[in-house]
């Protein structure tokens, strides 16, 4: 063999290392995500609602604190999510736009797992949603892991949908709630008026994650019956913040910050809590990884586990159009603060008609608005203008109500975030930007 060939060789070897586990050194992968979320869950701390699967995983795993997706809507969130890449990269950033062929060097994550010799199920009895709007054949392999071949490693997503606003606004759950929330154990965000009609609405969100943290049992369960829980990364996530008023559609914190408990016997610390920034698409990465899959270039992911893991310093995250509302917002988080800039600051906090007609609260905020009767911060729900720029101590301000953008102490601090988006923004080619600005 001559040198150019054993070289050649040799790199291609290399190339492939991170693909040669045999299908018994590689981990069934179960990601459970639930729709609508943020971290109201008993884990987490939040009062009146009980979670009690999801705090058997986050004994048996990771708990992590600072998690994000990269957009506060379905389509956008998952487009990121089932490629790894920001998706203002890769033109799907608007919501359910549909008919997008994505670049060529960027491939689902289901593609990459399923040439590694995964089988890749969707749903397995619960919803089969993916929501993404690029245009793809053959995303996943089946609708459950048992149909793979014996021994065969399997992916599976599985969406959790009770949390999502469905028409008759949680009555049904709230009907069979085999836990009903105490209306009067309810704590309420301060830019949410203390009102029975608000305490109710915020009570059946409740009694919702408590629907799907039955549903997490039950996939627990089979796990364990199956005796395939110890060779399992089992993930938990929301696909982007909670339904309600300043929560999805939005950048703050009820839009983009979601929970991540992560369990993998042997492989990651049990009863653990983690306060990295975690940005989603760094859970794809980690599934890859995890699958012994090399991480392409195009991958802005990046692992939270293992000889590979990576921290961030920052997570950014993007919103454009919304149903009939062209609204780009962009933000940047560090662990202690938050840029946001609006880049159509005249739209108010204008909210698509859908959303409108899924929100209890806004009619009661509405009336109470005219009467006079809404706090400061109760105000900026119906607030007809923003500011261009926004900025949050979060340490001090963790519900993002006073907005540091026109203090002059922190004229330092808001022009390093201004910088390090722009950065971002160049380095992504924002596509929803260029659209915007042309």
């Amino acid at each position: 063999m001559n040198r150019f060939s054993f070289t050649w060789v040799m790199l291609f070897a290399a190339s492939c290392l991170a693909t040669t586990l045999s299908a018994a050194e590689k981990p069934n992968i179960v990601w459970l995500m639930a729709e609508d979320i943020s971290t109201e869950l008993s884990c987490y701390g939040h009062p009146a609602v009980a979670t009690p699967n999801l705090d058997r995983l986050a004994t048996q795993g990771t708990r992590y604190e600072n998690a994000f997706c990269t957009a506060p809507s379905c389509t956008p969130s998952r487009n990121a999510m089932l490629t790894g890449v920001y998706q203002t990269r890769t033109d799907t950033q608007d919501q359910r736009r549909g008919g997008i062929v994505l670049p060529p060097d960027i491939k689902p994550i289901t593609h990459l797992l399923r040439d590694a010799g995964y089988y890749t199920a969707l749903g397995c009895g619960y919803s089969a949603k993916t929501d993404h709007n690029f245009q793809c054949d053959d995303l996943f392999d089946g609708n459950d892991w048992k149909h793979r071949s014996k021994d065969q490693p399997f992916f599976a997503q599985i969406t959790l949908y009770d949390s999502h606003r469905m028409e008759d606004q949680w009555q049904a759950i709230t009907d069979n709630a085999v836990r009903p929330i105490d209306r009067n154990a309810v704590e309420l965000p301060p830019y949410f008026p203390n009102h029975p009609a608000c305490r109710e609405d915020w009570a059946r969100y409740l009694e919702a994650i408590q629907a799907v943290d039955r549903k997490v049992g039950q996939v627990l369960d089979r796990l364990q019956r199956e005796e395939i829980e110890d060779n399992t990364l089992v993930i938990f996530i929301g696909d982007n913040g909670r339904c309600h008023l300043r929560g999805k559609c939005w950048l703050y914190e009820g839009g983009i910050k979601v929970p991540l408990i992560m369990r993998w016997p042997g492989s990651i610390d049990a009863g653990a809590t983690n306060d990295d920034l975690v940005s989603m698409i760094d859970v794809s990465a980690t599934v890859l990884n995890a699958a012994g899959i090399t991480l392409a270039k195009s991958i802005d992911g990046i692992p939270l586990l293992g000889p590979d893991r990576k921290t961030r310093t920052h997570i950014f995250a993007a919103r454009d159009l919304i149903d009939e509302v062209s609204d780009p917002i962009r933000c940047v988080r560090t662990k202690r603060f938050k840029y946001i800039r609006n880049y159509k600051p005249e739209n108010g906090y204008r909210e698509c008609e859908y959303v409108r007609s899924h929100r209890p609260m806004l009619s009661v905020i509405e009336s109470l608005n005219a009467s006079g009767s809404l706090t400061t911060p109760q105000q900026r729900i119906v607030a007809k203008v923003k500011p261009v720029d926004e900025l949050y101590d979060l340490r001090k301000d963790p519900h993002e109500l006073t907005n540091l953008a026109d203090d002059r102490e922190h004229h330092s601090r808001l022009a390093e975030l201004k910088q390090i988006l722009d950065q971002w923004i160049d380095s992504t080619q924002d596509q929803g930007l260029k659209k915007f600005q042309n």
